[in-house]
């Protein structure tokens, strides 16, 4: 099958844009390939440094001539997502030792939960600790001790945040090792219904903790189709997975399988042997076209488009969300996973998953099949599903159809003929908008403004029954220059309630909305935001607003004259500079680049 023209196009439209910062970045791959073992650079005093606490490996270390993994972990016993990584590391350096090899832990990361933060001022950390996650990334591969990686992470700023700082090592191999989500327990929709309900009066706080505590079970993944498994959607169509590897449950023998597999691959694509497959040559202008391509094929999260922005410029590539937005108008929807349905992922991995996913795209010219992966292969054998055949690993060829048309169908059934992401724009700026889970009908709305400056405000409003009727929600000075941009994810049931009242409502924010955003017509990501000037904070109570995602606009109706005299709203931000750590990331908020350029502080005069 022939490339798409819009994929072929939106490519070439990359490449082009990117060539000075991919070029550069690629001679400096080029420059870091190591020749021998990495660690036969170091001095020996360096080199008893690297070894001394190795035990059974030291001699290995010694020698120079094996490859060392390193191994950087997200691994914490609070945050369910992250919990199984505590038994990954012996197994992984099991693995290396029978495969011929090393491993070392390189170091670990911060990985905060968003959904233990959300709608708290924790949340306000949340964007900065992507890019803390890829310094400390970065410090924990520094050692030059390392001919290869293995980034054990899933969440949802932990993966984009290893992506990043594993770039800066472009010229290492690197497999990404999930853990698999939890097995399924209540199903998200009856878990929103409670919400819904707590959020009307109707529901205890009992009633709701029961509801959460029987959805969040065990260790693994939220099954939701949120940012962190959405992640693993990407880890794979960008070829750094193992095939199949994003949904199998933890606890498993075929997860412990896979993890020892990623481990004897990782040594096998060093630039020791002759299959060298670095990072940074996997992750290019394909990878990032693939990745948004499946971003909209499945419906995941919004996050994703800053995140991805960010990560592209780490590999020196620059995308804009023009590219994503083309792209999504291209790429049919294949998936409904809550909040765009009602399955949850197993029930999604059960139905075919990503492996019928990718083949359907691949077939259907919207994939790019000829990526370097990290197993080996190309994007084609990507789509293979694991299995066990008694205690030995294979791979087999996804479902030919769908298991559960309800759940997943093939490119030529879709439930749209679109992807789920929209950009609009018009004089109050450009911002994102998820379609795939809102109803056709709620996809447009001209309203009176109802504004805030924080979620919060809103709620309180509500409470005091002062949101009737018809009304767009602004909430501004909720950018990364502002508070951080957290997750304005406390007004879905609130606005969704409304919504099934009758009342025609909708969203319009320079802040982050939820992978968990819903039913609710939500114009998120506003750039400018608020505090760098942008027209949203020229706003006032009763303006009238249009946003219309089938025209992809975002206006405002006030006369020109009486909107060019209006100066911008006070931006109080003395609230958001201390308490809970903000403090130390006051620097973040200053350099940080806009919501469009990734919402990343690390790039800085870098050029990328």
């Amino acid at each position: 099958m022939s490339l798409h023209p819009v994929v072929e196009r939106v490519t070439e439209r990359i490449r082009e844009r990117s060539a000075p910062t991919r070029t550069a970045y690629l001679a400096r791959i080029e420059a870091a390939r190591a020749k021998g073992t990495a660690r036969a650079r170091l001095s020996c005093g360096n080199l008893a440094h690297g070894f001394a606490a190795s035990g059974d490996d030291k001699d290995a270390l010694k020698l120079q001539v094996k490859p060392n993994l390193g191994i950087v972990t997200a691994y914490n016993d609070m945050l369910s997502a992250h919990q199984p990584f505590a038994t990954y590391p012996e197994l992984i350096k099991m693995a290396a030792r029978n495969a011929g090899g090393t491993a070392q832990v390189a170091g670990g990361v911060p990985a905060m939960c968003d959904g233990v933060t959300q709608g708290r001022t924790g949340m306000e950390l949340s964007l900065w600790s992507r890019d803390t996650i890829a310094q400390a990334t970065a410090v924990a591969l520094s050692h030059d001790m390392f001919d290869a990686a293995l980034m054990l992470g899933v969440c949802d700023k932990i993966v984009p945040g290893m992506v990043m700082g594993a770039l800066a090592f472009g010229h290492l191999p690197v497999v990404f090792v999930p853990a698999g989500p939890m097995p399924s327990g209540l199903p998200n929709k009856e878990k929103a219904a409670v919400r819904q309900r707590y959020a009307e009066g109707k529901a205890t706080r009992d009633e709701l903790l029961a509801a959460e505590s029987a959805s969040y079970h065990s260790a693994g993944t939220c099954t939701f189709y949120g940012t962190a498994n959405s992640n693993q959607m990407l880890m794979e169509v960008m070829g750094l997975h193992l095939p199949g590897s994003a949904f199998v449950n933890p606890g498993t023998t075929l997860r412990d399988a896979l993890t020892v597999a990623a481990a004897e691959q990782a040594l096998r694509v060093t630039a020791l042997g002759d299959d060298w497959r670095p990072i940074g040559h996997t992750v290019d202008e394909k990878a990032i076209v693939n990745a948004m391509v499946g971003l909209a094929a499945t419906g995941g999260s919004t996050n994703h488009v800053i995140h991805l922005v960010a990560m592209a410029r780490a590999a020196g590539l620059r995308i804009t969300w023009d590219d994503l937005d083309e792209l999504s108008r291209a790429t049919p929807l294949m998936a409904r996973v809550y909040p765009n349905g009602s399955a949850d992922v197993n029930h999604f991995h059960a139905a075919g998953g990503l492996g019928f996913v990718i083949r359907e795209l691949i077939d259907a010219g919207l994939l790019h099949g000829d990526l370097k992966c990290v197993h080996g292969g190309d994007l084609r054998q990507q789509s293979l599903e694991p299995h066990l055949e008694g205690t030995r690993l294979t791979w087999r060829e996804p479902p030919r159809a769908s298991g559960d048309l309800n759940v997943l169908r093939p490119v030529a059934e879709p439930f749209d003929a679109e992807g789920g992401l929209r950009l609009v724009t018009g004089r109050l700026g450009r911002a994102v908008v998820k379609i795939s889970a809102v109803a056709p009908e709620h996809r447009r709305i001209t309203a009176p403004a109802k504004v805030f400056d924080d979620q919060d405000d809103l709620l309180v409003a509500f409470k005091a029954g002062q949101l009737d009727g018809d009304f767009v929600a602004v909430i501004r000075r909720q950018g990364p220059k502002a508070n951080g941009m957290p997750e304005l994810h406390k007004l879905t049931p609130t606005l969704g309630l409304l919504q099934d009242r009758g009342q025609r409502v909708a969203l319009l924010t320079d802040g982050r909305m939820s992978g968990a955003s819903g039913k609710v017509l939500a114009a998120i990501h506003l750039v400018p935001e608020a505090v760098a000037g942008g027209a949203i904070a020229k706003l006032r109570d009763g303006d009238v607003i249009t946003i219309d995602a089938e025209a992809s606009t975002v206006e405002v109706d006030v006369p020109e004259a009486e909107w060019a005299a209006r100066t911008l709203a006070p931006m109080d931000l003395a609230g958001n500079q201390f308490g809970v750590g903000r403090e130390l990331f006051a620097v973040f908020r200053e350099c940080v680049d806009s919501a469009e350029d990734g919402a990343c502080a690390l790039f800085g005069s870098t050029g990328l």
